[in-house]
């Protein structure tokens, strides 16, 4: 089977140089799949699979380039990236995979927290420039916050039970209440959420719905000096709303860890031929972002909370366990 696997980590290197896939011959390109991604004829006519990360923009005109595609696998859990309506009518299989970063995203968002109230990057970089303030780098232990998380399903859990652990008050805002955290957290409404928390963390997954659910209103219920992290996914939060915010100093420090428009954000090609097959939303998501890579209270990584060596041989054990059920005719975890 030829097999192209877009948007390559070399974190997912090890993978395969220790698992022989004699079934697939593959082809790997580190770049994101999208309207601008440029591939031999020969190629796009004689692929059946591709595997995709969140990066990718799988729309229809982008499927339509491969005359023989079967299947579209996708290493994650969401699948918003992908035209289902387009796999469905044309008979393409679409598969994701769920519940690989349970306990590497939560510890992720901990330390996200932990380098922001403890001022860890500040203290770092001018640590090598030999110019140090200590009242700067001056924090305050985690016992004496209140965490508010948005969601609390498998990863929301875990990080309110090691908040528990630090001694931090902590308020739940979900749809599903984990009956094993009653009696450590209390669940609030959103507002309450918003009004009484000093550092806030994302942990639910997008679904159109809850677009920009962060945005300027939300921020104005907040503290004064909050704290804002996001290891869930970038629509969730105006970007915008946050920088105008970090700006008039109403929130103190923010780390991300996804962002919106984010194939564009982590681009590494060409920018100017990215930039011309890309809507203008983004493009301005892009230079707003670029802003928050100036300040030194904010944290922004690559998409990585989830990358750790168990999650990511669980990806793709994953994937091609459920590609090759496919080709027996089963449909393991199939979207569409």
């Amino acid at each position: 089977m030829k097999m192209i696997i877009f948007d390559f980590r070399n974190s997912e290197k090890e993978f395969f140089d220790k698992n022989v896939l004699n079934d697939f011959d593959i082809t790997y390109i580190n770049e994101p799949l999208n309207a601008g991604t440029d591939l031999d004829e020969n190629l796009l006519a004689e692929t059946d699979i591709i595997s995709v990360f969140t990066t990718s923009e799988v729309t229809a005109d982008v499927l339509k380039k491969f005359r023989n595609l079967r299947v579209v696998s996708t290493r994650s859990s969401v699948y918003d990236h992908i035209d289902l309506d387009y796999c469905t009518k044309h008979n393409i299989a679409v598969f994701n995979i769920e519940q690989y970063g349970k306990y590497s995203v939560a510890e992720y968002s901990i330390s996200l927290i932990l380098a922001l109230v403890r001022h860890l990057l500040p203290a770092y970089f001018d640590m090598k420039k030999h110019v140090i303030e200590h009242k700067k780098y001056e924090g305050r232990i985690l016992s004496s916050y209140t965490l508010g998380i948005i969601g609390c399903g498998a990863i929301g859990s875990a990080v309110a039970k090691t908040a528990n652990f630090f001694g931090m008050n902590v308020l739940i805002h979900s749809y599903m209440k984990n009956p094993e955290l009653s009696g450590s957290c209390e669940f609030v409404s959103l507002d309450e959420l918003l009004e009484q928390s000093d550092i806030i963390t994302l942990h639910l997954p997008y679904n159109g719905d809850n677009y920009h659910m962060i945005s300027k209103e939300e921020f104005d219920k907040m503290k004064d000096g909050v704290y804002i992290v996001n290891t869930a996914r970038g629509e969730l939060l105006d970007i915008k709303a946050l920088y105008d915010n970090l700006v008039k100093g109403k929130v103190r420090g923010a780390a991300l860890d996804v962002l919106e428009c984010e194939f564009i954000s982590t681009y590494q090609g060409e920018m100017a031929r990215i930039i011309d097959n890309t809507e203008q939303h983004c493009v301005e998501t892009a230079l707003i972002t670029q802003k928050l890579f100036n300040m030194d209270n904010v944290i922004i990584t690559p998409h990585i909370a989830y990358n750790t060596v168990e999650s990511v041989n669980y990806i793709l054990t994953e994937t091609f366990n459920r590609i090759k059920d496919y080709l027996k005719g089963e449909n393991t975890n199939r979207v569409c």
